[in-house]
């Protein structure tokens, strides 16, 4: 019986602390995450402020929990991407796709994911929800790791690209980079006669000659 009543507790606590996110959420994508106030959260939650710090201990540890949220769905959306595809190389460029799409589609998750990236980690004092963006981050980058490896086995992709995590994570980080110019430069881009498209096409045939043997 003990078990049990453990258990439904437990049940109640991880629905309560989704719905919390889920609030955060939807106020994130409505008016941008430096306009969302932890009032405002327990109020589109219906909890009290104080049962709301119960979940989290402050603003930046819902964020993370967001970040987790924002991880997984990418992660997923990279699985979606690479089904049917008949060489690494190809699976490569489905990922850079679907990362793109993930950033028009859902761009408060894209902001979530970039504004973890900038922060000043603090050595030796990593909470569970930032470990946990951690760990689902990693599992995302493993899967490009996978990608990549399946290329070099079947020959479209270079056997001398190197260590296959490290390459991962450069072509995560030239992505992450091209899609953030193209959202806060394209106006300018465009300006200098380039559309953004042409910009973000030129990007990726770029990224993806480089690992062509």
């Amino acid at each position: 019986m003990s078990s049990y009543i453990a258990e439904r507790r437990q049940e109640e606590r991880d629905r309560r602390k989704a719905e919390i996110i889920d609030a955060a959420e939807a106020l994130y994508a409505e008016i941008g995450w430096d306009a969302v106030t932890m009032d405002q959260v327990a109020r589109k939650a219906r909890l009290s402020r104080a049962l709301l710090y119960v979940y989290f201990r402050d603003k930046a540890d819902l964020h993370f929990a967001l970040v987790d949220r924002s991880l997984e769905e990418l992660r997923r959306r990279f699985e979606l991407a690479r089904l049917g595809c008949s060489r690494g190389i190809d699976e490569v460029a489905a990922i850079g796709r679907a990362y793109l799409a993930f950033s028009r589609e859902l761009p408060h998750y894209f902001d979530a994911c970039a504004r973890f990236q900038a922060h000043q980690r603090e050595s030796g004092n990593v909470q569970d929800n930032e470990l946990a963006c951690m760990e689902t981050g990693h599992r995302a980058h493993e899967v490009i790791v996978e990608s990549l490896n399946r290329g070099i086995a079947d020959g479209s992709v270079r056997a001398d690209i190197g260590n296959p995590y490290v390459t991962a994570l450069t072509l995560w980080a030239f992505t992450h980079g091209m899609i953030q110019i193209a959202t806060t430069k394209g106006s300018s881009i465009e300006h200098e006669g380039v559309p953004v498209q042409q910009f973000i096409d030129h990007s990726f045939s770029l990224a993806l000659r480089s690992l062509r043997p």
